[in-house]
C-alpha cells in the first residue's frame, strides 16, 4: 500500500453562512444571543453573498489550478454547499466528494450562539477562565479546546497520507480547522498558531496552499488566506469567525 502525501493540499474555509450575518447583526444590536433560523450549527446555510463567493472560488479554480482528484469537506451543510457550488462552477463534475466529521467545526458547548456580551453576562465564571487559560486550552462545558480539535486533525492528517498519497487534494473546513491543520502540518507551537490567529481571520472561500517538496519530504505552505477568488470576481471579502464571538 503506497503512503505519502498528497501532491497538492488546498485548505479552504467555507463562504459566508448565515451564521456569519446573524453574528454581524448581534454585535451591531449589542445583543447577547446570536439568532439563526437553523435549529443545529451542522445545519446554517450558505447566505445570498456566499453563494456568489462559492461560485467565484470555482471559477478562479478552474482558471489558476489544475483539476483536483477529490475534495474532502466537513458534514456542516456550509462546507458541503461551498464544494457542491464551487465544482459545479469550476466545471469539475466528477470529482469525488468525501465527507469527514474530523474536519467539522470547532464544537462550542454551552456558549455556543452568545456573543461576547452574552458569555459575560449568562457564564462569567467561564469567561474569567477563558481569559485564564487562553483559547489554545480552554474547553468550555460539552465543547472543545483548540487542541481537542488538532487531536482529531493530527487523525485525518494520517488519513491523508494513507489515502490520497500523491493526489491533488481540496479540504472544505472551517476557521479554526484551518489554522489547526497549519499547527499539524507546520509542526507550529503555541506561540506559533496563536501569532498566526492574531493576524486576522481566515476569509470566507480564502485558499491556503500546500505543495509536497520531495527534499524536505513534507508538505509546504504556498500561500495562506489567498481572497484573490472573490477579488477578482468584484465578490466582497468576509472574514467573520464563526459564533460564538473569538476572544483572547
Amino acid at each position: 500500500m503506497k503512503i505519502g502525501w498528497p501532491s497538492e493540499l488546498y485548505l479552504i474555509r467555507h463562504a459566508e453562512s448565515a451564521g456569519n450575518v446573524a453574528r454581524a447583526q448581534a454585535l451591531a444590536a449589542g445583543a447577547p444571543v446570536i439568532e439563526i433560523a437553523a435549529t443545529r450549527d451542522c445545519d446554517v446555510p450558505l447566505s445570498k453573498l456566499g453563494e456568489r463567493q462559492a461560485a467565484a472560488l470555482g471559477a478562479w479554480c478552474a482558471r489558476h489550478i489544475e483539476p483536483i482528484d477529490a475534495v474532502v469537506s466537513s458534514p456542516y451543510f456550509r462546507a458541503r454547499e461551498t464544494a457542491a457550488i464551487a465544482l459545479r462552477e469550476a466545471g469539475w463534475r466528477n470529482v469525488p466528494v468525501e465527507i469527514d466529521e474530523r474536519l467539522r467545526e470547532k464544537e462550542f458547548g454551552i456558549l455556543d450562539r452568545l456573543t461576547h456580551a452574552g458569555i459575560e453576562a449568562k457564564f462569567p465564571e467561564q469567561a474569567e477562565l477563558r481569559r485564564a487559560l487562553g483559547k489554545f486550552y480552554y474547553r468550555p462545558p460539552g465543547g472543545e479546546s483548540w487542541t481537542d480539535v488538532i487531536l482529531r486533525l493530527r487523525s485525518f492528517a494520517e488519513s491523508l497520507l494513507r489515502e490520497h498519497p500523491g493526489e491533488r487534494v481540496a479540504i472544505l473546513t472551517h476557521q479554526v480547522c484551518v489554522l489547526c491543520l497549519r499547527y499539524v502540518l507546520e509542526r507550529q507551537t503555541e506561540e506559533q498558531l496563536l501569532a498566526i490567529d492574531r493576524q486576522g481571520d481566515v476569509a470566507n472561500c480564502a485558499v491556503t496552499t500546500y505543495r509536497f517538496d520531495r527534499a524536505a519530504d513534507a508538505l509546504v505552505l504556498r500561500g495562506y488566506n489567498v481572497v484573490a477568488p472573490m477579488e477578482e470576481a468584484g465578490e466582497l471579502v468576509t472574514a467573520a469567525p464563526d459564533v460564538p464571538i473569538a476572544r483572547g
